[in-house]
């Protein structure tokens, strides 16, 4: 307690994540460049509601919006300001908190997708951390209104993954593993790079294909086709991952050479794939990934920084994405209207 901050990014993970924050009595502070949504905030409140075992509350952080950002100059510096705006606006948000944080302040990527560096060109390696939110299931659905559609992790899935770059547990490590357990359960990693590759094959394998087919994920598990493409897709994510030499954790509770093994056609490990993906908790039939929540309020996706990634580092090793490569394509035609979503995007598709 007693430490300043700031929340760049209001959205579902960040907004969500800091309304527990603010419950708990945290002196935090929501940046974002929504005017409704911050307006809603500060009138109202944030409204944090679950699909189950939750009852709904509201919190109530001080919220300004990005042209009010100046404002913090007069004021304490801070102490910690998590990042949790998309990918693609990771510097410029980086480079606008820089300039507030105490001289022993940090910054903290709670994103999608492997940021940290990016931040780093702006901050300095010493001054960052990694936070990874897994199988989270939020989404804004309204100014000052977050909604988690899956279920709380708990005891049977650890959502919050904090750790330094240089793996080492520290007191800053420890310190956000106690911020971020107020929202649902955490730990504190000493592989925050094996988590992030194991974070982007999970992603990978759901996001771009709920954006380019508008289906929730519980469509998208029932359908076979799809899920032989989300398993080629995860096999050459974690196939790059481990030439590049990360130490991958489970991947959606299953080790991931299953998952590889089934994009790759074995069978004993795709039967295994299947009875997982068919029988794995899940919250609301409806939820969406992110990037599918994204195309459906027109914004910009995430699809370069996810799938697009898996692409360019298994090109630096020379090991093609094939799979991956071809979504990127699919995603990008449908967020510039080329095409419609449409679940034969992946059903008709034909790879080699």
């Amino acid at each position: 307690m007693g430490e300043r901050i700031v929340i760049v990014g209001a959205g579902a993970v960040g907004g969500y994540t800091g309304a527990h924050f603010a419950r708990a009595g945290e002196d935090v502070t929501f940046i974002d460049p929504w005017p409704e949504h911050v307006e809603e905030i500060n009138k109202n409140g944030l409204r944090i509601t679950h699909h189950q075992g939750e009852e709904p509350f509201t919190a109530r952080p001080r919220a300004l919006h990005l042209t009010e950002a100046q404002h913090l100059a007069k004021e304490a510096p801070i102490d910690i300001a998590f990042v949790c705006t998309k990918s693609y606006d990771t510097a410029w948000a980086a480079t606008m908190i820089r300039q507030y944080l105490a001289p022993s302040g940090y910054v903290v990527s709670l994103q999608n997708c492997m940021n940290e560096a990016t931040i780093a060109e702006i901050v300095g390696w010493g001054r960052v951390l990694g936070c990874i939110a897994s199988n989270i299931s939020v989404g804004l659905v309204e100014p000052g209104h977050i909604h988690r559609g899956g279920l709380k992790g708990g005891a049977a899935h650890t959502v919050y993954r904090t750790g330094e770059v240089h793996g080492r547990i520290t007191a800053r490590a420890n310190e956000v593993l106690r911020l971020v357990s107020l929202a649902d359960s955490a730990k504190a990693t000493d592989n925050l790079w094996g988590e992030r590759w194991s974070k982007l094959v999970t992603n990978s394998m759901a996001n771009g294909v709920s954006a380019c087919t508008g289906l929730s994920g519980a469509s998208m598990a029932q359908d076979e086709t799809i899920r032989r493409f989300q398993a080629r897709l995860g096999s050459e994510a974690i196939r790059i991952g481990q030439a590049l030499g990360y130490k991958l954790e489970e991947v959606n509770h299953l080790p991931p050479d299953v998952i590889a093994l089934a994009g790759e056609g074995d069978p004993t490990a795709t039967a295994r794939y299947d009875e997982r993906v068919l029988t794995q908790r899940r919250g609301s039939a409806e939820q969406r990934p992110s990037m599918g929540q994204d195309m459906a309020k027109g914004r910009r996706t995430e699809i370069e920084f996810l799938n697009g990634f898996v692409v360019r580092e298994g090109a630096k090793i020379g090991l093609p994405a094939r799979a991956n490569d071809r979504l990127v394509g699919i995603v990008k035609q449908v967020e510039r209207g080329e095409l419609q979503q449409d679940p034969r995007h992946i059903t008709e598709l034909r790879l080699n």
